[in-house]
């Protein structure tokens, strides 16, 4: 048995054994810490894995936590606070995936697709945590994003001694991870290579998936098809990563793989988490809506204990992670240590809602009951809660002409704005917005971004929504105001022709206040510099521009009702007439 050594953490005396090795079932080692109390005796674990290496977590020890935009927040240091862990009377194991750190294996492919799946050696080693002396048996797990989602890997394997898990912030749709309604998102490419504030994953042994399954010949063909689309052509990244592929493995396997189906859906968390029983709390703050849609859908999906907790906005948490500490010590107080503190007696559903900085609790998503009504786009930029009446002869559309950004930095956005509301206005849920568009390619993006903008011109992201044309159609799942995309195939655009364009808008949950409006940005690129996507420095906060001319005629008269249809919990009022 390693034996331990002492550390001194700001006064805090902690037991630290280093370099642990986890036999796997395949009879690979995986590599782990264990950082404990100075007394020998038995206590509840909380277990933490990921690929981004157990010693960068060590920076809990010694780095207060940092905010961005700080140089020192690093967005991989995601494990939680050590010394706060020990000191509430729990081991913090922190370990390194196969393939990664100091851990042995192959790791294949984003998230292991195509080799040995991640919750297998993630049961194997919560089991092997539980049977040692300096444990009690009691297992959970702690860290977020990455962290997160192997938290629910390891759920859905039904490991006898996980008796909880309580996850923040982590990906759980995995194509919803790398493409937004189709459109490929770059931050992934940040975790995987180090970029932007990220240390990205401590590769040791790595394969693409994609160079494991198709032979060189095969493998050329498919990346000069992918090298067809002039979004891909355009942007010297990506053609970097398909033409010299080694060191960039699982970049080259998302950027390959730009469809839904079975390459994503083999090890969907979602489907996988149909076989979890154990308590669950789920943890998410609003500002990048697809983590708050992916949260839902795994809550709704849970058959055990559960919770759902949806934060403020913005969505960045201090690295090292220090935040929602205090509730996860409480739900591991009464799961694993047995003490009933009435976090069960709790409802299981806590939404803050912005504008109003309410605190709504329920027993399900949404919280309240919804009433889903529509805004209409009108004439001179307004939208409004009434149709419009003129036909197309007199309702000429909206429009602007959007170059590549290979010959313009400038981004055109088009606007719409109701009204001043007269009374508070409470939005809790998801949205969508009906396009009636015409463009002259086969393929756009089209961005949709709500604010709530203030009197004093001040105004904060209510919500956001994206859908390349070519991923325009629609499958049974949806309904009014919930729209969904199968992402399996695109259809190319017949230019010159109106299409309706149903965007996703993720869900959220704000309050519109007397004299402030709701407005309505519609781009097919995101704008370089704005105070969103300052959350992160671009690239890597980006989505793929479109590499092609596009003019783009936004048709909003009594035959082509362009609307958002958007989930009112209060009756709205404004100055509309």
């Amino acid at each position: 048995m390693v034996e331990p050594r002492l550390l001194d953490a700001g006064g805090q005396r902690i037991a630290a054994r280093k370099d642990l090795r986890v036999p796997m079932r395949d009879g690979v080692e995986l590599a782990a810490d264990a950082y404990h109390g100075t007394e020998e005796e038995p206590r509840p674990a909380l277990v933490a894995m990921s690929a981004y290496g157990k010693e960068l977590q060590a920076f809990a020890l010694t780095m207060p936590p940092q905010r961005r935009p700080s140089p020192l927040w690093d967005g991989c240091i995601e494990a939680g606070d050590i010394t706060r862990v020990v000191t509430e009377g729990y081991v913090h194991v922190i370990g390194d995936m196969r393939g990664t750190g100091d851990s042995g294996g192959v790791m294949i492919g984003n998230y292991n697709f195509g080799g040995v799946p991640q919750g297998q050696d993630l049961y194997d080693l919560i089991e092997w945590v539980a049977a040692q002396p300096w444990c009690d048996g009691n297992v959970g797990m702690i860290g977020i994003s990455y962290f997160g989602s192997m938290q629910v890997l390891a759920a859905a394997e039904r490991p006898p001694h996980l008796k909880a898990i309580f996850v923040s912030g982590g990906h759980f749709d995995f194509y919803e991870t790398t493409y937004h309604g189709g459109i490929m998102w770059f931050m992934p490419r940040a975790a995987r290579e180090g970029r932007g504030g990220d240390s990205g994953i401590a590769h040791t042994n790595v394969k693409s998936r994609m160079q494991e399954e198709y032979s060189p010949d095969e493998l050329e063909k498919l990346v000069q098809r992918r090298l067809q689309d002039p979004d891909v052509a355009a942007w010297p990244n990506l053609v970097h990563v398909l033409k010299y592929p080694k060191n960039r493995e699982f970049w080259f396997d998302i950027v390959m793989n730009h469809l839904d189906g079975p390459w994503y859906e083999e090890r969907n968390p979602i489907t996988l988490a149909q076989n979890t029983e154990i308590p669950v709390y789920l943890q998410i703050d609003q500002g990048r809506g697809w983590t708050v849609d992916g949260h839902i859908e795994l809550f709704n999906v849970l058959k055990g204990p559960k919770k759902l907790d949806i934060g403020s906005y913005p969505p960045m948490q201090s690295r090292p992670w220090v935040e929602e500490h205090d509730t996860m010590f409480r739900w591991y107080e009464y799961w694993l240590k047995g003490v009933d503190n009435g976090i069960m007696a709790e409802p299981a559903v806590s939404v803050f809602v912005e504008g109003s900085r309410e605190v709504v609790t329920a027993e399900q998503w949404p919280p309240k009951e919804t009433e889903y009504t529509s805004l209409y786009l009108r004439p001179r930029h307004k939208l409004s809660f009434e149709p419009e009446l003129m036909g197309a002869e007199y309702a000429s559309p909206d429009g602007f002409y959007q170059a590549p950004l290979t010959v313009t930095d400038k981004v055109e956005v088009l606007s719409w704005s109701t009204e001043p509301f007269e009374e508070p206005t409470e939005l809790i849920g998801t949205g969508a917005a009906h396009i009636f568009a015409e463009i002259d390619q086969d393929d756009t993006n089209f961005i949709l971004r709500l604010w709530d903008a203030a009197p004093d011109s001040k105004r904060q992201l209510v919500t956001t929504g994206y859908l390349k044309g070519s991923h325009r159609e629609l499958d049974d799942r949806t309904t009014e105001g919930n729209p969904y995309h199968p992402h399996t195939r695109a259809v190319p655009v017949e230019p010159g022709k109106i299409e309706e364009y149903v965007v996703r808008l993720y869900p959220f949950a704000a309050t519109l206040r007397p004299g402030h409006r709701m407005v309505a940005e519609l781009s097919n690129n995101e704008p370089l510099a704005d105070a969103h996507n300052a959350l992160l420095p671009p690239p890597d906060a980006f989505h793929l521009p479109v590499g092609r001319p596009v003019t783009h005629k936004i048709h909003r008269d009594a035959t082509h009702q362009s609307r958002i249809v958007l989930p009112f919990t209060t009756r709205p009022a404004t100055g509309d007439s």
